[in-house]
């Protein structure tokens, strides 16, 4: 007989997928615009230019990392939902260069489901939390018709150490450390249309921890000796996808963007996907959302455009980096197993904001 964990496919039960499920980049910047700035001279990074974790000095030398995230399941096993849930909050922390301290965990979780499905996925998060040397320290659950789960984590940083979505600078290359494609994978998945092999790959990428591509950043710019930290700007690439967190890390720096679609890296499977028309609608918002700043040479196919639309769950980490480093982070990824590639560069600000060829 199955187990209560094993009859239930949880990506049937919802209505989007992961980070799929995130408001409408349009919708959010609308609101967040009309929202008044804090007055707090310790909030050293807010909401303002879309970054991805809120920074609080407590000290000259030390501030902390906060920062939310939960989502509906993007793959079938509830213990690998706990665990990529879990990697994909971390990751916000260490795109800000801190480490996670302590976590408080998100659950919405159905009343017709029975209770073990839960232990399972609060024991995949926990278990990716303790990799990460996070404490789980509590949380808050709430019945909800939809399955929902996350964390609040919460990470510590020295304030003269934090990178941002902005800094990026005219001649900066453009690294990125994970392959694109778990939207369409997961929508795939969804319609009982993705392959084994597909969802593998996809899951091992999302539960994969930032930390190590965080690590690798942290030894370029600990290696500089003047002072000239060539980590120029730093992001985690999730629900708005590589094109709109580019957008974000372009608009915040006062630069514009040239990414070769043919040096990004694709999850087996993700082309596939995208070829076949499995498309969320989180897909349709960002592509709305950046129609008007993105422009592409018309040689880019069409299922390549889909996808760096797509919206990623459990993202890699996007950089921009001087260019004399690019050689030494590169390396420095790879002594960590990390594939991470060059995928463009950095222009003075002009119109089209971002080139992709």
């Amino acid at each position: 007989m199955s187990s209560p964990t094993e009859t239930v496919r949880l990506t049937t039960t919802a209505k989007a997928a992961g980070c799929a499920a995130k408001l409408s980049p349009s919708v959010l910047e609308a609101v967040l615009k009309r929202m008044p700035p804090a007055n707090d001279p310790n909030l050293i990074v807010g909401f303002e230019t879309s970054d991805d974790a809120a920074i609080y000095k407590l000290t000259d030398d030390l501030a902390i990392v906060q920062t939310v995230d939960f989502f509906t399941p993007i793959v079938d096993d509830p213990a690998l939902f706990g665990q990529v849930a879990a990697a994909n909050a971390l990751s916000d922390v260490y795109a800000m260069g801190g480490r996670p301290v302590t976590a408080l965990t998100i659950v919405a979780f159905p009343s017709s489901r029975p209770p073990e499905l839960l232990e399972a996925i609060l024991r995949g998060g926990l278990a990716k939390m303790q990799e990460a040397g996070c404490t789980v320290a509590g949380g808050h659950s709430i019945r909800d018709d939809e399955l929902k789960f996350g964390y609040a984590v919460t990470g510590l940083i020295h304030p003269q150490k934090i990178w941002r979505n902005v800094g990026a600078r005219p001649g900066d290359v453009l690294l990125f450390t994970k392959p694109i494609g778990t939207g369409v994978i997961s929508t795939a998945l969804k319609q009982g249309k993705a392959a084994e092999a597909w969802v593998e790959a996809s899951t091992a990428s999302m539960t994969r921890l930032n930390r190590d591509a965080a690590d690798a950043l942290h030894e370029i710019d600990d290696a500089a000796s003047d002072g000239n930290k060539p980590v120029h700007a730093v992001t985690d690439v999730t629900g708005f996808s590589l094109l709109g967190h580019a957008r974000e890390m372009a608009i915040g720096s006062g630069v514009s963007m040239r990414i070769d679609h043919t040096r990004v890296a694709y999850l087996p499977g993700a082309v596939e996907a995208a070829r076949g028309g499995f498309l969320s609608g989180g897909l349709a918002n960002n592509r709305e959302f950046l129609e008007g700043c993105a422009q592409f040479l018309p040689s880019v196919p069409e299922e390549f455009r889909s996808l760096l639309f797509d919206p990623q769950t459990s993202g890699g980490l996007l950089a921009a980096l001087a260019p004399e480093a690019a050689d030494r982070a590169l390396a420095a990824f790879k002594r960590r197993g990390i594939d991470a590639r060059n995928i463009g560069t950095v222009v003075p600000k002009r119109s089209p904001l971002l080139e992709i060829a």
